[in-house]
């Protein structure tokens, strides 16, 4: 029973990985064919790639979209590690239970409900102070920030959790200011969690297509609007291509993510032995 349980469990697993990836490989298979019919398999080659690449309109919506991925993620990581040190150093201060609120909002709102919320504050601040004068790079990178560093905050939250605070408060019984135990213990600690959290805030900023579409103006189109315009007037093989390396992009930015994640469990667990293996020696000694 338990066996035909387990069989039945894992051809659920395959066929559901199957069904969300099995698309996407057939994407990336189509972005390299000849043909100019989409559908229609006219062999191999990789003349869409080039045409791509030879595209005005496409290399602006990629350094574009290059330019807002990053200065979201540093200022997305910068904040993040902010909330998350306040949510759990700061113990139960007045109004904790607002800004945790306010911090796992983004994650649980639906994206048209931000996006417009932002454009209607974006449109009453440049009618009250006249700024912004147009939308595109600034108003994209602010909404964008808004939601990314809801997940750095919840990834630094994490980390400090499970970290052992022996060292922290060794040093400020030596003496060390609170300042320089930040500088010297908390942050090298956490700076794994950190580039993970930047990594996501990249990743997740060059994947969005809802929240830009409601904040960008003329002329500053990111990749996602741009393949989400050319779609609209048909399916053409130089969208497969350019969505095949937004997917390759995004991949390996995920994967590059949770292998640092991964990095950060494995050392905080031989941290744990290292520092149980050191207190049994020192109750031997004794």
């Amino acid at each position: 029973m338990q066996k035909k349980r387990s069989t039945f469990l894992f051809s659920m697993l395959c066929f559901g990985l199957a069904f969300l990836y099995v698309p996407i490989f057939i994407l990336i298979i189509y972005s390299f064919n000849y043909s100019k019919l989409v559908p229609i398999w006219g062999g191999w080659s990789t003349r869409w790639y080039t045409k791509l690449f030879e595209s005005p309109e496409v290399w602006e919506a990629v350094m574009l979209s290059l330019k807002i991925a990053f200065v979201n993620a540093c200022f997305a990581t910068l904040l993040g590690s902010l909330a998350g040190l306040a949510l759990v150093r700061f113990g139960r201060f007045k109004g904790r239970t607002l800004f945790s609120g306010m911090i796992s909002a983004p994650l649980v709102m639906p994206e048209v409900i931000t996006g417009l919320s932002l454009l209607l504050l974006f449109i009453t601040l440049s009618q009250l102070i006249g700024w912004p004068s147009a939308r595109g790079f600034t108003t994209i990178t602010i909404a964008h920030i808004t939601f990314s560093m809801a997940y750095v905050a919840v990834i630094i939250q994490s980390r400090l959790s499970g970290m052992d605070e022996s060292l922290e408060d060794a040093a400020l019984d030596l003496g060390a200011k609170p300042f320089r135990v930040l500088l010297d213990i908390t942050l090298p600690i956490l700076a794994p969690g950190m580039l993970a959290g930047w990594l996501l805030a990249f990743t997740l900023s060059l994947d969005d297509l809802v929240i830009a579409s409601f904040v960008t103006g003329p002329g500053s189109n990111t990749l996602p609007i741009l393949i989400y315009s050319r779609i609209r007037l048909g399916l053409r093989p130089d969208i497969n291509a350019l969505a095949t390396i937004m997917i390759v992009t995004v991949a390996i930015g995920v994967l590059l993510a949770a292998w640092i994640m991964w990095r950060q469990d494995k050392q905080r667990q031989r941290d744990r032995k290292l520092a149980a293996g050191d207190s049994l020696k020192h109750d031997l000694d004794d």
